[in-house]
């Protein structure tokens, strides 16, 4: 029986809207960035950096929150490798995929008919794929295209499955028994800290070990 103890946790609630405001805000920027204007078309570099720089912008901002997934398969991959529960997993991908709609349709409302286009329902033209079932997700339902659609969710969500397993399992395999990962699939065991108190922590180490903490120390020593 899967454990609901986490719908109760703020730090839960607050993980899952930040989940669907990373997600609105990359999948309108994202999707914004390819849009095809008169006279000034994107180039790939643009597009490149749009997402690149969106989506490490995100991280840095919302991961003490909930880790800023932003994407199904990460989400997959996490709970696969037994880093999140079920629940938490389903909420997740849910707050996902309202947030990437939510962002398509913000980013439709606000573009000209004519610019628009499809939003790049499918791949950006540029890059032919999609490594995040919810940006493709997202335009596929505000513009109604759903062609081949599937293979952008097949393709990623497999390859995140197959990810995960290869790197907790194969490559830097963990300590964690069977009954131990079924635990936490099922919420009735935390497979780490909180995520603020992680960020809390590594901040320590990082000014424990800064110079100037070491040479504080060396001089309180000396006298």
């Amino acid at each position: 029986m899967i454990r609901l103890w986490e719908l109760r946790s703020v730090a839960f609630t607050r993980a899952v809207f930040v989940e669907f405001f990373a997600t609105l805000l990359f999948v309108m920027f994202g999707l914004g960035s390819s849009l095809n204007w008169p006279g000034a078309p994107p180039s790939v570099l643009q597009v490149a950096l749009a997402f690149g720089l969106g989506i490490g912008t995100l991280v840095q901002a919302f991961g003490h929150v909930s880790g800023a997934h932003i994407n199904p398969a990460v989400t997959l991959a996490f709970m696969v490798g037994s880093q999140i529960s079920f629940l938490r997993a389903v909420f997740y991908v849910g707050a996902q995929l309202l947030g990437a709609v939510s962002g398509a349709a913000i980013l439709q409302g606000l573009t000209p008919f004519e610019v628009r286009g499809n939003l790049s329902v499918n791949g950006i033209y540029y890059t032919g794929c999609s490594m995040n079932p919810a940006r493709s997700f997202a335009p596929a339902i505000v513009t109604g295209i759903f062609n081949a659609h599937w293979v952008f969710w097949l393709g990623p969500m497999f390859g995140a499955t197959l990810g995960s397993l290869m790197y907790h399992f194969i490559l830097i395999p963990n300590a964690k028994t069977l009954s131990e990962r079924i635990a936490i699939l099922r919420g009735e065991l935390e497979p780490e800290e909180d995520w603020e108190e992680r960020d809390m922590r590594r901040r320590q180490s990082v000014e424990l070990h800064s110079p100037q903490t070491i040479s504080r120390s060396g001089m309180t020593e000396k006298v």
